[in-house]
């Protein structure tokens, strides 16, 4: 491997490593609710996730004869973000392999570290939801028994999406909502776990107010005044009010919005990098994940929109700083004299 990549890719590192140390450990307590709601198999999952992740960062330092970084625990990160937006019930052979698709094609084949495009969680989660639908998008309902192997005969649905396609309302209580007390993928559904885990890292500054704010408004907006349920779009606005408020509070507590908003986002090579970029970038993948939510047949689809807006936030990244440059030049030596 080239060796002043090798120093390019340590010197990242050095700025953007605590990132990935701090998105495993907010992974913790969305984990312990997982293992409260379904037993120990989130447990299993996710201790899979992290050991695939880091014997791939191993094999690759192998074979690209690099030093193998301990402090680097992007991969690791990759694997429980992608084991959280998995159901409690998914076969472990599934869960490995969108792992490797994360690390291996969404991350290593571009370069590795700092160098990707496109997040590699995102990568790994649309690879196995185009692979094993069946898998990816049908949940078990909490406090289900989930044999630790082999969860094949446990019951499950999507009765969730399902509702809301149908142009249906959830009969769900807010608290229930909350607390992730629904058929959802095992980390994100407890919202005020998530919230709580948004804050801590906005304080340290590892995620950016400005592209989870600005994504959450727009799928707000969207959702209150262009419901999905049967006959809201079509009434008055301030005389359905309430109804509109509570299809809001579904679209953005179920479908893996907010959990989206605090782990995916803000992923410091795939997210725009300038405040008016990040304002852009937030606004654009909400208006594409609610367009795969509302038209397609995927109910995850903010994975696949970061994919498709992480395609040009180099370009929002370009776009700004040229604007930024014409718009503070400096007055050449011809025009300070005529002045």
């Amino acid at each position: 491997m080239d060796e002043a990549l090798i120093q390019e890719q340590e010197a990242q590192l050095q700025k953007t490593g605590r990132y990935y140390k701090h998105i495993c450990f907010m992974a913790i307590p969305l984990l312990c609710m997982s293992c409260y709601l379904y037993g120990l198999r989130p447990l299993l999952l996710c201790g899979i996730a992290v050991l695939t992740g880091n014997l791939c960062d191993r094999l690759v330092s192998l074979l690209r004869r690099r030093v193998y970084q301990a402090s680097d625990f992007s991969n690791e990160s990759f694997g429980l973000v992608i084991a959280l937006l998995m159901p409690a019930t998914v076969d472990i052979y599934v869960l490995v392999a969108a792992v490797l698709a994360g690390v291996l094609i969404g991350k290593e084949i571009f370069g590795g570290y700092g160098s990707y495009p496109f997040n590699p969680a995102a990568v790994g989660y649309v690879v196995a939801a185009v692979s094993w639908p069946e898998q990816v998008f049908r949940y078990p309902q909490p406090y289900t028994a989930i044999p630790l192997w082999d969860a094949s005969s446990v019951p499950i649905s999507s009765a969730i999406e399902d509702t809301l396609r149908s142009g249906g309302m959830l009969n769900i209580g807010s608290l229930a909502l909350g607390l992730g007390e629904y058929a959802a993928p095992m980390g994100t559904g407890a919202a005020l776990i998530i919230l709580a885990c948004g804050l801590f890292l906005w304080t340290q500054k590892d995620a950016h107010m400005s592209a989870s704010v600005s994504f959450l408004a727009t799928c707000a907006l969207i959702a209150f005044f262009f419901p999905r349920q049967a006959g809201l779009a079509d009434s008055a606005v301030l005389t359905n009010a309430l109804p509109r408020l509570q299809c809001m509070r579904d679209e953005l507590l179920t479908g893996a919005i907010l959990f989206s908003a605090v782990f995916l986002l803000n992923e410091p090579y795939t997210c725009a990098h300038h405040r008016m970029g990040r304002v852009l970038y937030g606004v654009l993948v909400g208006l594409v994940s609610m367009g795969f939510r509302y038209y397609g047949v995927y109910e995850t689809g903010v994975c696949f929109a970061l994919l498709v807006v992480n395609s040009i936030s180099a370009w929002i990244d370009r776009t700004e700083t040229g604007l930024y440059r014409m718009t503070h030049r400096q007055p050449g030596p011809g025009k300070e004299a005529a002045q």
